[in-house]
């Protein structure tokens, strides 16, 4: 009767156990299902590139902030522009156990180690308004329509400088910047202002006096107004001794601002040697006052909030099986695959819709502006 009694009494205590490793979610493969049938809880991890400019820590900030809205925990790092310990972070982050990475890439092409560990731990992987190149492990890709970028700077110089609609008006000194080598976005800004700028190139309306046309002379590493700046001292320096700038093609706001204080230096900015037109990108806070000021003429403004929100939701879906809305299938080629990718539409902005575009949006605060 005892030995009968124990028994029972073994039988319950095991249907009970098997009972608490149901509820605490163990599955038969000896993991936790979080994340993968239900995501409630799952740690996302988000790698971005720098806090050294403020469009990153706002993109970090959003997306940390709208999965959190979603009830998902997030650990943000920043890998302060150098490569290696952007990779070491992605490593920490999936040795942590995050359920999905979002991932803006410093170097496009140092990813490929790290990315297949992400692959070999089931962690899905969001590329970040910069394309991961080179690797099979990149599932989706959450961006802005980068070609159209260039497209609006490259409309902007050319509708300034009244070439449009059969104009012969000219020549004009124009000088090419481009963003950071190892970023794939530089390639698509500068394809889509060179589509708009080339004709003019062509029929000698727009004269690059540096004699610097192709990509891989005019990228700027790690997007650096103080490299941008030094570049451009040299070439007025070099080539503009007894000529003026008319435009420079700027890729981005930081860049645009080291482009400004050279020519500043060169005395350009005083009613005898106007500024030329300078474009950008991003509606960064101190660009934005250099158009209220009258120095940079204009900047493409790509809402992040609302980038954020694709990536997040990306994530979502992915984490609760379901397939996240994309708009291209076709354009982003990595080199190992086409990444199936959401992308947002910018908008040009100068002084006539700032107010309009960046402050009343909610973008930019008017007090930021003061």
């Amino acid at each position: 009767m005892r030995n009968r009694r124990a028994a029972l009494a073994a039988i319950a205590t095991a249907a009970s156990l098997a009972l608490t490793l149901t509820a605490c979610g163990q599955s038969s493969e000896g993991g936790s299902e979080e994340g993968k049938g239900s995501s409630e809880g799952a740690t996302i991890g988000i790698a971005m590139p720098t806090k050294s400019s403020e469009r990153w820590i706002a993109d970090g900030n959003n997306v940390k902030k709208d999965l959190e809205s979603k009830g998902y925990k997030t650990k943000l790092v920043y890998g302060e522009d150098d490569p290696d310990q952007q990779v070491s972070q992605v490593e920490n982050l999936i040795t942590q156990g995050v359920k999905a990475l979002i991932v803006a890439a410093i170097d496009n092409k140092s990813m490929n180690n790290v990315l297949q560990q992400a692959k070999d731990a089931d962690i899905p992987v969001i590329s970040y308004d910069r394309l991961i190149l080179g690797t099979e492990n990149v599932d989706y890709y959450a961006s802005f329509d980068n070609e159209k970028v260039g497209e609006l700077q490259g409309d902007y110089i050319v509708d300034k400088l009244g070439l449009k609609d059969g104009s012969e008006k000219g020549p004009f000194n124009i000088e090419l910047f481009a963003g950071s080598n190892d970023d794939n976005n530089t390639r698509y800004f500068f394809q889509g202002a060179m589509k708009v700028l080339q004709p003019y190139i062509d029929k000698k309306q727009l004269v690059v006096k540096s004699g610097q046309t192709e990509l891989n002379q005019v990228t700027t590493l790690r997007w650096d107004g103080g490299t941008a700046q030094k570049r451009m001292d040299d070439i007025l320096t070099s080539a503009y001794k007894t000529d003026r700038v008319d435009a420079v093609l700027s890729p981005y706001d930081g860049i645009s601002i080291g482009i400004l204080s050279a020519l500043k230096s060169d005395d350009y900015g005083s009613k005898a040697k106007p500024l030329p037109i300078v474009t950008g990108q991003d509606a960064e806070v101190a660009s934005v006052k250099s158009i209220i000021a009258d120095e940079q003429s204009m900047t493409v403004y790509k809402d992040t909030r609302e980038l954020a929100k694709v990536a997040s939701n990306m994530v979502d879906a992915l984490l609760n099986d379901k397939k996240p809305e994309v708009n291209d299938t076709k354009t982003y080629d990595n080199g190992a695959k086409v990444v199936p990718a959401y992308l947002l539409e910018p908008v040009a902005v100068d002084k006539a819709n700032y107010q309009k575009v960046v402050v009343d949006s909610g973008y930019i605060k008017e007090s930021d502006l003061k």
